[in-house]
């Protein structure tokens, strides 16, 4: 455990990988993977095989009972990780072991609920200790936040929000002035899925977004290929994937050919994502 004071989170970690891809001319992959799916030690090899295939960035999920942002592929994940039995002791130990394996900035996805019933002072400081990078928080509004950015600022975590195409340039503005690490923009309106096309709701958001922040704007929700990849790579600083990565999983015979197929689609979205 660090001394007291001490800040032990990786958010500076995560602003140089962001950056590290923006000097390299090609957006950041970021790969999203539930803990404890499709087991607690299954789902963390699952985090170094989208690693070591090329995400640059993890967003671990928080599995929850009541996922509103999720669609079904999702959801079906996080029934079968709830079913096992995960804890947040087991989405701790996710980030622990995937960032000591890769030296990869991990962060949590996670709604706001368990956090609130675990302790921000509690989760922050564990999540910090982990290694991790930060959290992604989508259902927490901005000016319920200050309690939970305070604790991780202390502990040098990332506070990412959500914006949508439905939020307002006032109401942008407000959302990235709070936020810390990157901005996560959702590519439409809806839950999450792999779709047959991503649109220009969101290139539009991305341009309304970055005319409120210099951080780094990630666009997620639809993207699934490499095609795809590439489309938003050419307007955001980064390409956010995960029902992708999790049907591949759901839809795998065995743990192994799993593990091979999500490194795999790792590889193709990687050269997606550059540029050129």
């Amino acid at each position: 455990m660090s001394k007291a004071g001490e800040k032990t989170g990786r958010i500076q970690l995560l602003s140089d990988t962001l950056a590290k891809a923006k000097s390299e001319d090609r957006a950041a992959l970021v790969a999203y993977l539930p803990a404890g799916f499709p087991t607690v030690d299954g789902g963390i090899e699952a985090v170094k095989a989208v690693i070591a295939g090329g995400a640059d960035v993890v967003e671990v999920g928080l599995p929850h009972s009541d996922p509103v942002l999720d669609g079904a592929i999702i959801q079906t994940a996080d029934d079968i990780a709830l079913r096992g039995g995960v804890k947040i002791a087991d989405v701790m130990r996710t980030v622990r072991e995937a960032h000591e394996a890769t030296g990869a900035p991990v962060l949590v996805m996670t709604y706001w609920n368990p956090i609130d019933r675990y302790g921000v002072e509690r989760f922050t400081a564990e999540l910090a200790a982990a290694g991790g990078a930060g959290c992604i928080l989508p259902d927490l509004p901005v000016q319920e936040s200050a309690l939970w950015r305070e604790h991780a600022d202390k502990h040098g975590l990332a506070t990412v929000f959500v914006v949508a195409p439905s939020s307002k340039d006032e109401r942008l503005a407000t959302i990235t002035a709070a936020g810390s690490g990157f901005v996560y923009a959702a590519s439409l309106m809806g839950v999450t899925g792999t779709r047959e096309s991503v649109g220009n709701e969101a290139q539009a958001l991305v341009g309304r977004t970055r005319a409120t922040t210099d951080l780094p704007v990630c666009v997620g929700l639809g993207v699934s290929n490499a095609a795809q990849a590439k489309e938003v790579a050419g307007f955001a600083d980064g390409v956010i994937v995960g029902s992708a990565f999790v049907k591949l999983l759901l839809d795998a015979p065995d743990l192994p050919a799993g593990l091979a197929a999500v490194r795999a689609l790792a590889g193709e979205l990687a050269e997606g994502v550059r540029r050129s």
